[in-house]
């Protein structure tokens, strides 16, 4: 075998084991690895779809990720497990969160005055005041229940299919006022 031959065959050999071992470093900087703490049991199979930045003037207000199981579709989501995840990068209450969220579950589609006082009361519940990088996290197990997460604890629990549709509609429902947002989340951009 000629010199030139055999040291490249050594280089190549030489490789092989960083080679073999790239798939699994890589594995472990996928989405799945970062994956909830909320959702390891409840989700376990989710992967990250998609993350999007809400700004407001220019400022960040919070980075939502869509986490969910293979099999996804996006035009019936609500029919479909999975969790959207917002981390918050200022100040704000949780009262004007819940207000805002019923504000826009109206653009998604309507709902009487009286399922606009049951589900405010409840997301006063749900959704605390939050600081900068605290996780608010919602489940939706395709079957009309929906679980709120405030930093990993669990902060309220409802089986309602209209409010599940409603709710994670103000994201992924194409009426949305965040048209951009949605095709991130959707891994669409």
């Amino acid at each position: 075998m000629p010199r030139r031959q055999a040291l490249a065959w050594g280089a190549a050999c030489a490789l092989v084991p960083s080679l073999i071992a790239m798939p699994n470093e890589l594995h472990a900087k996928t989405p799945t690895a970062d994956l909830p703490a909320e959702l390891r049991s409840a989700l376990p199979a989710a992967r990250l779809v998609g993350t999007g930045v809400l700004r407001f003037f220019g400022l960040r207000v919070y980075e939502a990720r869509l986490w969910a199981a293979p099999g996804f579709v996006p035009e019936d989501y609500a029919r479909h497990p999975f969790a959207l995840e917002l981390v918050y990068d200022r100040k704000l209450e949780g009262a004007a969160i819940a207000e805002r969220s019923i504000a826009e579950m109206r653009r998604v589609d309507g709902f009487t005055e009286e399922q606009s006082r049951q589900w405010l009361a409840l997301m006063k519940q749900a959704f605390p005041d939050v600081a900068a990088q605290d996780r608010l996290l919602g489940l939706n197990d395709g079957q009309g229940e929906v679980r709120f997460f405030h930093n990993g604890r669990q902060t309220a629990q409802l089986r309602d299919a209209d409010y599940a549709r409603l709710f994670f509609g103000i994201w992924l429902a194409p009426q949305t006022s965040a048209p951009a947002m949605r095709s991130s989340l959707l891994g669409q951009s």
